[in-house]
């Protein structure tokens, strides 16, 4: 099913970031399709050990037959304690592939894809309450301006956010093609997928609460790391890849890194990439996905 359930994306770039030690202690926070995991698993001995997290009950069906393997269904906002709960306090190395799998963006009834019309869902676990619909039709014309300028970067987003509260008063929003109608007319001519793909991005961010998600997850990463362990994270737009930048380089999201009464820098990670590492020519050409993608991998201080 893998294989066209989600292409890992820079695989082998991936592996080499994590130093993988055959009897060492591994997390798959964004498990998915499985690649990336099942790679990590050629690598570790009899003793090592790998646990995979994800939300998405899809992903269950991926799960391998490997006795080191070990599968949480959570979001990996919540690494700490699911890690203690299964006996691990440290680890040696984290890889996370941010972001929504082909597969989501595949199944017409999720709600990710512009491309199909569905319920306007978004929920990468389905339990989760919000929806892109209830965002829609109940946050204020202030609070809808601010997800989509933030979120989206949407260039139109204040007069988008007011199309969206005056259609509204006509009829809820239900489905991906009532919001397309609703905002036609704010859709710049030639770039609709490049526009709508923007909209799409800002309320699956806001559904699923991905930015908090996040911070909350790289905070944990931190305390969770051996010294010497590595943290690999790779990410698709700018949103994401800031405060992974900022927090590897400084232990923080903003601001400049805290420093003791002697002048050293207190911060958790010395950053191995001082460029993000994008994917090669060749591997854009075969999976469209790894055009936006950028890695980047520090080591536990």
């Amino acid at each position: 099913m893998e294989s066209n359930y989600h292409v890992p994306v820079m695989l082998q770039p991936c592996i080499d970031g994590l130093n993988i030690k055959p009897d060492g202690v591994y997390v798959d926070v964004t498990f998915g399709g499985g690649g990336h995991s099942k790679e990590i698993l050629k690598h570790l001995g009899p003793n090592g050990r790998l646990i995979a997290f994800d939300q998405d009950p899809d992903a269950q069906a991926n799960v391998p037959a490997d006795d080191r393997f070990i599968f949480i269904d959570q979001n990996f906002g919540f690494l700490r304690n699911n890690l203690r709960l299964k006996g691990f306090r440290r680890v040696d190395g984290i890889l996370a592939d941010l972001g929504v799998s082909s597969h989501q963006f595949d199944v017409p009834e999720r709600g990710f894809s512009i491309r199909h019309n569905a319920d306007l869902d978004m929920r990468m676990d389905q339990h989760r309450n919000l929806t892109a619909a209830e965002i829609l039709n109940t946050y204020s014309e202030d609070k809808l301006h601010k997800i989509f300028g933030i979120y989206g970067e949407v260039k139109n987003a204040k007069s988008l956010a007011r199309a969206i509260v005056t259609a509204r008063l006509e009829q809820p929003f239900t489905d991906i093609n009532s919001l397309k109608s609703a905002i036609s007319g704010y859709i710049p001519k030639g770039k609709e997928n490049k526009y709508l793909a923007q909209v799409f991005q800002a309320l699956r961010i806001e559904v699923n609460a991905e930015i908090q998600v996040l911070e909350d997850f790289l905070q944990q990463a931190a305390e969770v790391l051996k010294p010497g362990g590595h943290l690999v994270v790779m990410s698709y737009h700018s949103l994401e890849d800031r405060p992974v930048k900022n927090f590897m380089a400084k232990g923080k999201f903003q601001g400049e890194v805290e420093k003791d009464f002697f002048g050293n820098q207190q911060k958790p990670f010395n950053v191995i990439t001082r460029k993000a590492i994008v994917a090669t020519d060749e591997e854009i050409a075969q999976n469209n996905r790894a055009r936006s993608a950028k890695l980047r991998i520090a080591e536990k201080i």
